[in-house]
C-alpha cells in the first residue's frame, strides 16, 4: 500500500500530518517490524510442526487407535444393549406373544363370545328395558317438577348474591365516582398538562437549536478532523511498515537461505561429491577383491584337500541370472568414468 504523496491542502494541516508521521514511522520501526519477525518465526514453526510431528501423528497413531477404540466401544455396545435384547424379542417374547394370542382368540372365540351373546339376550336387555321405564316415569313425575323448583331458588339466590349487589354498586358508587374522575382528568388536561407540554416542546427546541445542535456540529467536525488529519495518516503509515517489514523478513529469509548454502550446503556437496564417493568406491572395490581373494583361497584349500574341482556356490549362480559372466570375475564398474572423475 503506497502512502499518498499529494501534498495537504494547507499549511497548517501539513505540518500536522508530518508532526504525526515521524514518531509513527519511528514507533513502526521499534515494534511493528519485531512484531512481524516474531510472528513469521512462530508461522514457520508451526507449520514445520505440524507437517512433520502432529499430522503423522495423526495419520499414523491417533487415527488407527481412534478407529479400533470406536469399533471396540461399538462392538462392547451392541454386545450389553442390543444383542440380548434382539435375543430376547425373537426367541423369547415373540413366541410367548404368539401362543398367548393364540390361546385368547380361541378363549374368545369359544367361551367370551356365547356367555356374551346369552347375558345379552337375557340379562341386559330385559333389566335395560326396565330401567329405561322407570326412568321415564320418575323424569316425568319427579325429577322434572324438582329440577324447576331447585332451578328457580338457585336463580333467585344467585341474583341476591352476585348480580344485585354489584349492580347497586356500579349505579350508585363506581359510576359517580368515575364521572367525578372524568370531569378532574378533563380539567387537568385543559389546564396543566397542555400548558406544561407546550412549554416543554419549546424548552425542547431551543435546546436543541442553541445547545445540541452546535455541539453535535461540532462533534461531528472534530471527528471527520481528527480521521482526516491523525487517524488515516497514522493508518497509511502502519500500512506501509508492515509492508516494509514484510519485504525485510522476505529479505532476511532470503540473505539466511543464501547464507546457510554457502556455509552448509555447498561444503557439504563439495564433500560427499569429491570425498566421500570417491572414498565409497574405493571401500567397494576393496570388499571386492577381498572377497574374490576369499573365494579363490577356500577353492584352492577345497582342492588341495578333495582333489576336486570347486562347485560353484547357489549364490554365485544365482547373482550371475543366468549369463555367461563367471562368478569370480569383478563386476563392470557401475559409475561412469566422466562421473567418477568429477
Amino acid at each position: 500500500m503506497e502512502l499518498d504523496k499529494r501534498p495537504p491542502a494547507g499549511g497548517g494541516d501539513g505540518c500536522l500530518v508530518g508532526v504525526i508521521r515521524i514518531p509513527v514511522k519511528i514507533v513502526a520501526v521499534l515494534v511493528v517490524l519485531p512484531v512481524r519477525v516474531v510472528w513469521e518465526l512462530l508461522t514457520g514453526l508451526g507449520r514445520a510442526v505440524h507437517r512433520h510431528v502432529l499430522g503423522p501423528l495423526y495419520v499414523h497413531v491417533l487415527g488407527p487407535a481412534f478407529r479400533a477404540l470406536g469399533w471396540l466401544l461399538t462392538t462392547l455396545l451392541k454386545l450389553v444393549l442390543v444383542w440380548p435384547w434382539v435375543g430376547l424379542w425373537r426367541y423369547v417374547i415373540t413366541p410367548v406373544g404368539r401362543g398367548l394370542a393364540w390361546l385368547g382368540r380361541g378363549a374368545y372365540d369359544h367361551l367370551l363370545v356365547p356367555a356374551g351373546r346369552l347375558l345379552a339376550t337375557y340379562v341386559f336387555r330385559p333389566l335395560g328395558a326396565a330401567l329405561a321405564w322407570i326412568g321415564r316415569g320418575g323424569m316425568r313425575y319427579v325429577l322434572a317438577p324438582l329440577a324447576k323448583g331447585v332451578g328457580w331458588v338457585a336463580w333467585a339466590v344467585g341474583m341476591a348474591l352476585f348480580v344485585w349487589p354489584w349492580v347497586a354498586l356500579w349505579r350508585y358508587v363506581l359510576a359517580p365516582v368515575g364521572r367525578g374522575i372524568g370531569w378532574l382528568a378533563a380539567a387537568a388536561y385543559q389546564y396543566v398538562l397542555t400548558p406544561v407540554g407546550h412549554g416543554l416542546v419549546r424548552l425542547a427546541a431551543g435546546l436543541y437549536r442553541y445547545l445540541l445542535r452546535p455541539v453535535g456540529l461540532g462533534l461531528g467536525w472534530l471527528a471527520v478532523a481528527l480521521y482526516r488529519y491523525v487517524l488515516a495518516p497514522v493508518g497509511r503509515v502502519l500500512a506501509w511498515a508492515w509492508h516494509m517489514a514484510g519485504l525485510i523478513i522476505g529479505a532476511l529469509w532470503r540473505g539466511l537461505k543464501r547464507i546457510g548454502w554457502v556455509l552448509i550446503g555447498w561444503p557439504a556437496s563439495r564433500v560427499y561429491r569429491h570425498v566421500l564417493t570417491p572414498v565409497g568406491h574405493a571401500v567397494r572395490e576393496a570388499w571386492r577383491t577381498g572377497r574374490a581373494a576369499v573365494r579363490e583361497a577356500r577353492a584352492t584349500v577345497r582342492r588341495a584337500l578333495l582333489g576336486t574341482p570347486p562347485v560353484e556356490p547357489a549364490r554365485s549362480r544365482a547373482r550371475t541370472l543366468g549369463s555367461t559372466t563367471a562368478a569370480d570375475a569383478a563386476p563392470a564398474d557401475e559409475i561412469s568414468r566422466p562421473r567418477r572423475q568429477g
